[in-house]
């Protein structure tokens, strides 16, 4: 069992919205419950809809029955509406807890009720900051969403080959192929793979241009086009994330250009990256790579264009979570997952992004992800 931060931990979340939550008791509910650590115990407050499948499927040591913590906790505030507040602090009470460390995303209505009844509360960046280091079924799983990712990739990929060019727009089967298509495609296919999809990007042209942009419209012959895929195990709740840079026709010089720099920083990047090493050193090789190729980075009046963004992010129950590499310190640990997706994105010549996910090791980072880095497709 993973260690509990001290004093107590304390939850009030479901578990589709709060990573830590899953984390807890690897266990998923839809709707926001009580989940609190004991001397090293893991205790969870279920309703009668849930308690029976929490006992016998969660990672709790200890589920509790709502209601009959319910009805104590309106016998002792007969006047009060009782709520969510007056069972944690009837909890806290009997089980003789001082005071709960909460995440700094603990809803704050919650923490002023808990505060007025006197419940102490002490709200830390991460409630669990042991996640940041990813155990072998973890791997597993994110390695799981990212076979889920490259079947999203490859369904975009089979459009695109499928595709012909008419009037400079790319067609199938007679009508325009679209970004929403496109996005459609990747989107069943992760679902055949057990992975949900959500904001799926797909995005041609200038569009790619702004790195977060989903896409949308037809999408045109002999413009970059990025595709960008992070699902949701439904299983275990792990993502995936990958990223792959498309071209349907012939490419320019300058485009290919383009994309070799991008896939050159990327390799940088992955040889750098290792356990004790700054995740900012790891930034820069990129950023050299860039600057080596001519590629400038600069902020404009309609936005910046170049490498403005993180080279790699934390990956697992959340799309980004610690540790980063970007412009900031931050030294990779033995055992975290990170992405590493360099881009360059200039309006007029196009966005490229590629990105691959990797475990930290001593040495020469554990691939997580595969897909072919095949782009230009006649």
């Amino acid at each position: 069992m993973a260690a509990l931060t001290a004093p107590s931990p304390l939850l009030y979340a479901d578990t589709s919205r709060s990573a830590d939550m899953l984390h807890f008791g690897r266990f998923s509910v839809p709707d926001p419950f009580i989940a609190f650590g004991l001397r090293g115990k893991k205790i969870a407050v279920l309703n009668a809809l849930e308690f029976g499948r929490a006992n016998k499927s969660s990672g709790f040591d200890t589920v509790l029955a709502l209601e009959p913590w319910l009805d104590r906790a309106r016998a002792q505030h007969p006047s009060t509406k009782v709520g969510t507040a007056e069972v944690i602090a009837l909890l806290a009470r009997h089980y003789k807890i001082r005071g709960f460390t909460v995440s700094n995303d603990f809803p704050v209505g919650l923490a002023d009720r808990l505060r007025a009844l006197g419940v102490k509360l002490t709200a830390v960046p991460a409630l669990f900051p042991e996640r940041e280091i990813k155990t072998p079924a973890d791997a597993a799983a994110i390695r799981e969403g990212n076979r889920a990712s490259a079947a999203g990739i490859a369904a975009a990929e089979a459009l695109l080959r499928r595709s012909k060019i008419k009037a400079g727009k790319l067609v199938l089967d007679a009508k325009p192929l679209t970004s929403e298509r496109l996005k459609t495609a990747i989107e069943i296919a992760c679902l055949e793979a057990g992975a949900l999809s959500i904001d799926t990007i797909a995005a041609g042209g200038d569009q790619a241009c702004d790195p977060h942009e989903r896409g949308h419209g037809p999408l045109r012959a002999r413009e970059l086009i990025i595709v960008d895929v992070f699902p949701r195990v439904t299983a275990t709740g792990f993502h995936g994330d990958m990223t792959r840079t498309f071209l349907k026709g012939r490419a320019s010089e300058q485009q290919r250009h383009l994309v070799a720099a991008v896939r050159t920083a990327q390799i940088a990047a992955l040889d750098a990256a290792r356990a004790g090493v700054n995740g900012r050193h790891v930034h820069q090789q990129c950023l050299n790579v860039f600057e080596r190729h001519g590629f400038e980075t600069k902020r404009t009046p309609k936005g910046s264009v170049g490498f403005f963004h993180g080279t790699g992010h934390g990956l697992g129950l959340e799309v980004h979570e610690a540790p980063r590499m970007s412009t900031v310190d931050c030294i990779l640990k033995k055992g975290s997952v990170v992405t590493v997706e360099p881009g360059l994105y200039y309006p007029g010549l196009g966005g490229c992004r590629i990105e691959d996910v990797v475990q930290i090791t001593d040495g020469k980072p554990k691939m997580l992800s595969s897909a072919p880095y095949d782009w230009e497709i006649r």
